[in-house]
């Protein structure tokens, strides 16, 4: 099997690299970076393709998944209310504007 083939991955694995790879994408990650992440996260938390036998009977992990879940709110909990209340109303009017611009 050629390097790169996703032939021994699971349907499964291939839509949660898509979807992880859709995510960096819209965050400005280059294509070809965001699907080298995206297989990387899918072969650390399910420990590579899954198809074949050897291999199946290990638990996967959600580390990588539960790592991002952690991070996500630190920079928000290291702010004041009141600084939080005025990030959340800057990010309504500019999605307001935003949808008025599409309309």
């Amino acid at each position: 099997m050629p390097r790169g083939d996703k032939s021994a991955y699971t349907d499964k694995q291939k839509r949660k690299a898509e979807h992880i790879e859709e995510s960096y994408e819209s965050r400005g990650t280059s294509k070809d970076e965001a699907e080298r992440r995206a297989w990387a996260t899918v072969n650390k938390e399910r420990g590579g393709g899954n198809k074949s036998g050897s291999g199946r009977q290990h638990p996967d992990t959600n580390a990588s998944s539960e790592k991002g879940g952690r991070r996500g709110g630190a920079a928000s909990a290291s702010r004041s209310k009141e600084e939080r209340s005025a990030s959340a109303k800057k990010a309504a009017a500019t999605r307001k504007r935003n949808r008025e611009k599409a309309a």
